[in-house]
């Protein structure tokens, strides 16, 4: 049989999306309703000041004559660590191990090479991200999957939040979401309700409180869940959501101990507010136009508004030009901000992206300022940056040498193909956090609640400090600012268990909690461990080579120590053999926010593979061709164009072969696209062709000779020109230009392909320049361009 290695060729305008390439949310999927039955799905939180750990457990049947494969699926909040999953199939119980990443991959790689599911944490939406598995179960055959993770709640605005998202797909018999809440310092209040909640299901809701102590439960009957009174729709689709806060009295905040640790919460009541001196640098760039500038506008009319009058506040626009509204900052009396309001209307795209001399510009007007003493004496100093685009590492050397830990700079990343990481590093780098803002309907919204969270410093310099004789191994506790509404939270050992050396009210949860054998473990160990490994994470993304190596080194000793899977572990499960053979081995892994689907092209590497990216750079008369190395299954946005209303995903399968050194190759097995504008929708896999317009399929004939096989797919895009400004996606951010800079130029292992380091999108990359074929021609014509090699 005669294989057709180039794949079939889609030449399209634009982007492409294909609605069922995406994962479904929910607490169990699974492959046909019908012949599976979901017996039970329980979720138990415990909290344990602030500290939870939820358990989901969820049992299906099989009800068929045959086996059969079922999914579990379940939600989880970004900042949580998977702790434990297994699986109890026929009386035995398959459970997970934490190991070192890079153990496990081989082992991944091999099994997905074969054609098996295996089991992922991957993100999936703005709080939350998806963990997947499946299994194949015998007929008439049960399983029960349990998953544990562990989590810091984080206050704000003045209150923690338990998410859970939930969605079984059908009726379940046992139904039951059960929350216990431990708050030594006493409960505030406590508030649950749901998306899905409705005026029958409401009282179904029961919270019992005491001073100390909150129990919440919701079990609706089969009848009860029922969308209709005949219905086999199920009503239970959406969040259940417990806010609560506890009681504050102590100034110096409340330190509890179990056995020899210690967490301190400080979060003082009735403290005024700071004044502020706050700089908005604005992306105007050409990739911010559409929606995102419009959204952009308006959320900064309702934060100008909001501006304390006591506050003092300056505007840059930044495209590759540099335009402050006022060279210096002003306060925030009703007329300026009358004045702002109408400079930011007028803001429309234009031009390139020069982050590094807007943030810089920014810096010198504060300093500037604060040396000419037009700022007040006791106020903070901040910066929040608003970009949809990525750019230089060397931006953040320059950006952290000028603020000199002298002010604060918060980083908003507008869209899924902002790159993050360059983002957050810079932020951190200067005592601030990154944001992504999702594009949708509520992105006005979401950078006004990001201005809320930082809009009302109550301290600023925050340093905690313990007794030299008495404490170790402290958790950081040094803090730029604290913010009404958000707590500061520190975790340490003690080096004697001495409870009098401390100032603040000290709780010995022993005299609080005598039946602590219900809570689980010895949580502040475990919360200790929580927060130094983060610690250990935000240092191994900066600083000098020694120090990321030992702080990493660290994290994956910790995460292994206290089986959490971090972005440096993985959670091994051995699935059982089936009789369809051996299933092999499932792996959870932790993704970081920087670290999605989206984002996957800057994380290039050589590979023999696919999927093969060729980016057209006329007006240096050259291209740039890098393949994408990730995990099998993995959907790309390849180009997205809301103004035309063109879209395209492609999604990937894996090599049959695997290489001698466990890789697998990826090609792309599946694309997508959807025209909205004329109602058109198109799938294209390896084996078969759909076409519909308008909802009706239309009949597509594809004619080829006998014994011809199509491994892979091919995507291009052709006049790219009729594109609007607004286009983005993995290959559609590089329409509106990519800019470059390769230097270095060395021999390499081939002397017709030298060697050079290429700077790219904030990454330094070596690259080697080689001959690589444009399949859009003919087959025998071929393309000068570099090729990326390995990221540094």
């Amino acid at each position: 049989m005669s294989e057709v290695r180039g794949g079939v060729l889609l030449l399209l305008l634009g982007l492409l999306y294909l609605g069922t390439l995406w994962p479904v949310q929910g607490a169990l999927l699974v492959s046909r309703y019908d012949m599976v039955e979901v017996l039970s799905v329980k979720l138990h939180c415990t909290v344990a000041s602030r500290f939870a750990h939820t358990v989901m457990t969820s049992t299906a049947l099989n009800k068929a004559n045959s086996s059969q494969e079922i999914f579990f699926e379940v939600d989880l909040p970004k900042t949580a660590f998977i702790t434990n999953f297994s699986m109890e199939i026929e009386g035995q119980i398959y459970v997970g191990v934490v190991n070192e990443k890079e153990q496990a991959k081989k082992q991944y790689e091999k099994a997905v090479s074969s054609g098996r599911t295996a089991g992922l944490v991957k993100a999936s939406g703005r709080k939350m991200e998806k963990f997947s598995v499946s299994v194949n179960i015998a007929a008439k055959s049960n399983v029960t999957f349990i998953l544990t993770y562990e989590e810091l709640l984080q206050r704000k605005f003045g209150k923690y939040e338990i998410l859970t998202r939930i969605n079984p797909k059908q009726l379940v018999q046992n139904f039951q979401i059960v929350a216990d809440i431990y708050e030594p310092q006493g409960i505030a209040f406590v508030d649950a309700h749901a998306t899905f909640l409705s005026n029958e299901l409401l009282p179904l809701v029961e919270k019992t409180v005491t001073d100390n102590k909150a129990h919440i439960s919701f079990s609706p009957t089969l009848d009860q869940q029922r969308k209709c009174p005949e219905c086999d729709g199920s009503l239970i689709n959406g969040d259940f959501i417990i806010k609560y806060d506890v009681k504050r009295a102590s100034s110096l905040g409340d330190i509890q101990i179990v056995n020899g640790y210690f967490v301190h919460f400080f979060a003082p009541p009735d403290l005024p507010r700071i004044r502020k001196n706050v700089m908005f640098v604005i992306d105007r760039s050409w990739s911010m136009s559409g929606t995102r500038m419009v959204q952009s506008r308006l959320a900064m009319e309702s934060i100008l508004s909001d501006v304390h009058p006591e506050d003092y506040f300056g505007i840059i626009l930044f495209d590759d030009r540099i335009e402050p509204w006022k060279e210096s900052l002003t306060k925030a009396t009703e007329e300026n901000v009358d004045e702002a309001i109408k400079f930011v209307r007028q803001i429309s795209p234009r031009g390139a992206t020069n982050i590094n001399d807007a943030v810089i510009k920014a810096i010198h007007m504060l300093q500037d300022d604060r040396r000419n003493k037009k700022l007040p004496e006791r106020s903070v100093d901040m910066i929040i940056l608003l970009t949809d685009g990525i750019n230089l590492q060397r931006i953040q050397q320059n950006v952290c040498k000028a603020i000199g830990g002298n002010m604060t700079l918060f980083c908003l990343g507008f869209g899924d193909d902002v790159d993050y990481s360059f983002l957050d590093v810079m932020a951190k780098q200067n005592n601030g956090v990154a944001r992504r803002i999702y594009e949708a309907s509520d992105a006005t919204l979401q950078l006004q609640g990001f201005y809320d969270e930082v809009a009302s410093p109550l301290l600023s310099a925050v340093d905690l400090r313990y007794p030299d004789n008495a404490v170790d191994s402290l958790t950081p506790h040094h803090f730029s600012q604290l913010f009404n509404g958000s707590e500061i939270v520190v975790a340490g050992r003690l080096s004697e268990n001495d409870m009098d050396n401390f100032l603040a009210s000290v709780t010995d949860w022993d005299v609080i909690y005598p039946e602590k054998d219900y809570i689980f473990g010895d949580f502040t160990e475990r919360l200790w461990a929580y927060l130094t490994i983060q610690q250990l994470l935000e240092t191994s993304k900066s600083g000098p080579a020694e120090k990321k190596s030992n702080a990493t080194a660290k994290a994956l000793e910790m995460s292994l120590k206290y089986s959490f899977v971090t972005p440096l572990t993985s959670m091994v499960v051995t699935k059982p053999e089936t009789e369809d053979g051996p299933s092999g081995p499932l792996i959870a892994d932790k993704l970081t926010e920087g670290r999605t689907a989206g984002e996957a092209g800057r994380r290039t590497q050589l590979m023999d593979g696919d999927p093969h990216f060729m980016i057209e750079l006329p007006e240096r008369e050259d291209a740039l061709c890098f393949n994408i190395n990730d995990s099998p299954g993995t959907i790309f946005n390849l180009v997205k164009d809301p103004s035309i209303g063109l879209l395209v995903n492609g999604q990937t399968i894996g090599d049959k072969m695997v290489a001698p050194d466990g890789k697998v190759n990826t090609y792309f097995g599946r694309l997508g696209v959807v025209h909205h504008s004329l109602g058109v929708r198109l799938e294209v896999t390896t084996e078969y062709i759909t076409l519909s317009q308008d909802g009706q399929k239309v009949n597509v004939k594809v004619t080829l000779r006998d014994s011809v096989k199509f491994d892979y797919l091919g995507f291009y895009t052709l006049d790219s020109h009729l594109l609007s400004p607004s286009v983005h996606g993995l290959l559609g951010n590089e329409q509106q230009g990519i800019n470059i800079e390769v230097g270095d130029l060395r021999p390499g292992e081939v002397p017709e392909k030298p060697d050079a380091t290429m700077y790219v999108k904030g990454h330094q990359l070596n690259v080697t320049r080689g001959w690589q074929r444009d399949f859009r021609k003919d087959f025998e014509e071929r393309k000068k361009c570099p090729m990326l090699v390995h990221p540094q």
